[in-house]
């Protein structure tokens, strides 16, 4: 062997030597997260059987495979540590670290948590809600709301734009605005107000509750949610009249709550989970949706003979007028009229061009089933 081909030898060793140091370098040095595994107690504002306890362990199950044991969310039920209504007392403290709830639940703190779910109908169903929240500047305001003006302690995710709930659940027929003046009624938040003014006396009382309520005669008409959750609490068997359409909650979603001080400490791929996870199962709740409740609401119809009924026009048109009413008075507090005017000017371009651009879809329905939509 030549000098010069021994010479090249030695130098080819020593670079592949020094290459396989690199690579058991790289072995014993991977680039992975050193954040400590932390686990965080999440109490929902459902009992244990409802379809929204299955929607918030969908969220769950996103967050706990993606952070691949490093961050860990155990569920808790309705009533678990807090009261329902209570959780966002219970996040704001620390006494549970996350709650699966909706924002209307606190209102009676703040009634414009109400705008973020259960306030006026303007014209945007739930998925262009989520819209204006996520692009519209709305999570700005909800953030200003939490932190500016009531000073909490909590961070917060929205998740699943949730079909129109239906007017509810009454022993005789809903055919006129006047047939609902008078009655005891349950609902929550701002559409307590709007039912109030519709001339129901109202009683604001957690899922769990609404049918002892009922079989006491504390109330004798009420609405939760969709046809999911009202069957499996046993809405039909305590009335057999459902009737389906609303402008009391046409806008609804999930608040996924955090305390906001817990949150900050958590490293910065942790945070991102927690957010992106709600934006997942905010679709995979919505897919869940289309299925369970459509399905139950056959049960309804076919084996617990529930007579299933289109809200009529006057109640809508009643609504609306006392809508007018609570908009102006709500407009008197300057940060409520800022969400309002906000989703306003969102409604206006947005829902103009999906009600311009969408197809007949109604139309589409009848030529296929035709006498299936009784109206």
């Amino acid at each position: 062997m030549t000098k010069d081909k021994i010479t090249t030898s030695a130098t080819r060793r020593k670079f592949l030597g020094g290459a396989a140091v690199a690579g058991v370098a790289t072995i014993a040095m991977p680039q992975v997260s050193r954040a400590q595994t932390v686990t965080m107690k999440l109490q929902t504002s459902w009992p244990a059987t409802d379809v929204f306890t299955e929607m918030c362990q969908q969220y769950i199950t996103r967050v706990n495979d993606m952070a691949g044991g490093r961050l860990k969310i155990d569920l808790l039920h309705g009533g678990a540590v807090v009261h329902p209504f209570q959780v966002l007392d219970g996040v704001h403290g620390g006494q549970i670290d996350m709650a699966h709830t909706v924002t209307v639940y606190w209102y009676g703190k703040h009634k414009a948590a109400s705008l973020f779910g259960t306030g006026p109908v303007f014209g945007f169903n739930a998925n262009e809600g989520l819209g204006w929240i996520y692009n519209g500047g709305g999570k700005e305001l909800f953030d200003e709301l939490q932190t500016k003006i009531m000073k909490l302690n909590v961070k917060s995710f929205f998740a699943m734009p949730m079909p129109t709930q239906p007017l509810g659940w009454f022993k005789k027929p809903v055919t006129s605005a006047a047939d609902v003046k008078g009655l005891k009624y349950r609902t929550v938040g701002l559409a307590a107000d709007l039912m109030q003014a519709m001339g129901m006396a109202v009683a604001q009382l957690p899922g769990g509750e609404i049918v002892p309520a009922m079989e006491r005669g504390v109330i004798d008409a009420f609405e939760f949610n969709n046809p999911t959750s009202d069957r499996r609490f046993g809405a039909q068997n305590v009335a057999k009249n459902y009737m389906l359409g609303s402008h009391h909650q046409a806008t609804e979603y999930f608040e996924i709550m955090i305390t906001r001080s817990k949150y900050d400490a958590l490293p910065k791929e942790h945070q991102a989970i927690l957010q992106y996870a709600a934006e997942a199962a905010s679709s995979a709740n919505e897919w869940l949706a289309m299925k369970q409740y459509s399905d139950d609401l056959q049960e309804l119809i076919n084996k617990d003979k529930v007579n299933v009924l289109r809200t009529p026009q006057s109640v809508f048109d009643a609504q609306i007028k006392a809508w007018d009413g609570l908009i102006a008075t709500l407009g008197n507090d300057p940060f409520m009229k800022r969400v309002m005017d906000s989703q306003k000017a969102w409604v206006r371009k947005v829902v103009y061009y999906n009600m311009m651009n969408a197809t007949d879809y109604k139309g589409a329905f009848n030529h296929h089933f035709p006498g299936v939509l009784k109206t």
